[in-house]
């Protein structure tokens, strides 16, 4: 039954556009609504604290504060998924402002794979194939909702592959 459930989900998910409806609890409060992000590029990075890949934080401060003036989202999405996240909410708020001084918008924390993910990581399986692996792996969706690129965690947010996509929809 729960099977069925999840393929009815995962059906009526793809049929919509990357940004429809999708929100996101946000680790200070209140929501983060994709929606509110219509016409311009977000990239959605699942991120886990004590993962060796954490320094990459500072990078995704740096293209928040880079190209967020810009129009760019960039949304953390802590998850336990992979047993390298801190225990709440508030731990992964306060380690990552202490350590990487954190002040891009960050969810609570959510699962990224399986039947219990996020419904906005459920659609990316369903659309794409995309199912994160590991910590830090990248989405970048383009103003329309497209899904403009999916990178795993070894690929530097700072790096060229993921920059020029974000430079090409920029305005």
């Amino acid at each position: 039954m729960r099977s069925g459930l999840l393929a009815m989900l995962m059906v009526a998910a793809s049929a919509l556009p990357a940004r429809a409806g999708f929100s996101f609890a946000s680790i200070d409060g209140g929501t983060i609504a994709l929606d509110d992000w219509a016409g311009k590029p977000v990239l959605v990075v699942n991120t886990a604290s004590l993962c060796g890949f954490a320094p990459q934080f500072d990078e995704l401060q740096a293209l928040h504060d880079s190209y967020g003036r810009r129009g760019l989202l960039v949304l953390a999405v802590p998850s336990n998924d992979f047993r390298q996240e801190l225990g709440t909410d508030a731990e992964v708020r306060d380690y990552c402002a202490a350590n990487f001084d954190l002040t891009l918008p960050m969810t609570t924390i959510s699962h990224v794979r399986g039947p219990e993910a996020h419904p906005f990581y459920l659609w990316m399986k369903a659309e794409s194939g995309f199912e994160p692996g590991w910590n830090f792996n990248k989405v970048l969706l383009g103003p329309k909702g497209e899904v403009a690129g999916t990178w795993g965690a070894a690929v530097s947010p700072s790096g060229p592959a993921i920059t020029g996509a974000i430079e090409a929809l920029l305005p």
